[in-house]
Order: structure tokens, then sequence, then C-alpha cells
């Protein structure tokens, strides 16, 4: 993945719950040219997957979106995908996954994204489609570290594999 923004390429980092069911949502995405599931947003270097339960390393499961925003726009990834996928109204929850690995959060890697972010958040709660407040953190990037090779494509080698996200 490009470590930089540049104009054809940005980096997007979501956190939703688990990343199988968000990364297999994301990567459908026209305009989404790459993406890699991991941890971000926590103390702990170097974690692993049994580190980020429990709330032991303050990581989220995150996924981290190369795209190109002259076909997506990082507005329309938000709006349109991200927080429709999931839902931002379950502090520390998706479905059945419950602890603080699986909040709701936005990495922002610019002071435009943030912006955005902050803007397209506030359009979400008053747009009609949750009835309870947004609880999606929005916060600096972070170190990003990338999860074990069997999480990565996981849906895709594991078709029907459990996932908790869909578009609403």
């Amino acid at each position: 993945m490009a470590e930089a923004n540049t104009p054809t390429r940005e980096v997007a980092i979501l956190a939703g719950g688990c990343f199988w069911g968000m990364e297999e949502l994301l990567r459908a995405i026209p305009g989404v040219l790459d993406t890699d599931v991991g941890y971000t947003g926590g103390w702990l270097e170097h974690p692993r997957y049994d580190d980020t339960h429990d709330s032991k390393s303050g990581h989220a499961e995150s996924v981290r979106i190369e795209f190109d925003p002259t076909v997506v726009s990082f507005e329309t990834l938000l709006e349109h995908h991200f927080f429709r996928m999931h839902d931002p109204t379950t502090l520390n929850r998706q479905g059945n996954d419950i602890g603080t690995q699986y909040r709701s959060a936005i990495f922002y890697t610019t002071e435009a994204q943030r912006e955005t972010a902050e803007l397209v958040k506030a359009r979400v709660a008053t747009g009609g489609l949750w009835n309870r407040p947004i609880t999606t953190e929005i916060v600096p990037e972070a170190t990003w570290w990338s999860a074990e090779g069997y999480h990565q494509d996981y849906l895709k080698k594991n078709p029907g594999g459990y996932t908790c996200h869909w578009m609403r």
C-alpha cells in the first residue's frame, strides 16, 4: 500500500467491528485499489489477534483502504458505505462481537479527512438512518499493524464465513 496520499491515491483507515466483513464490502467499491486488515489505535506494539480482546492492547480491528479519490471520494466512502455497512450507534459492539476492538472509528490521515469525517458524521446523525446517537470516534491515525495472513482476504478464502456487516 502507498504510504502517502497523492492526487490519485489516498489512504483511509476505518474501524467498524470485525474487519473481515468490512474488508469484503469495501473491496467491492469502485475506486478502492487495495485493502489491508489490521490493528490500530492502541498502545501495544506488534499486536496479534488475541492481543486485541478484552482491551488488552487498546487496538481496534480496522481496514486500511487505498483508494483513488478521482473515482470515489473520502466523503462518499464514509457517507454511502462506512456509515451504512455497520451500526455506528452501538458502543464497542457489532452484532455478537463485543469489546473495544470492535468500536466504530475513523482514523484520519489528513486534516481534510478530519473535517470531512466530522461533517459526514453530523449529516449521518440527523439523516434518519440511525435513531440513536452516533458513537463513531474521529481520531488521528496511529501506528498501523497488519493482521496475520489468515485474516487477510478472509471472506474471499472462506466464502460464507462469519460476518455481521451488510449494507443498510
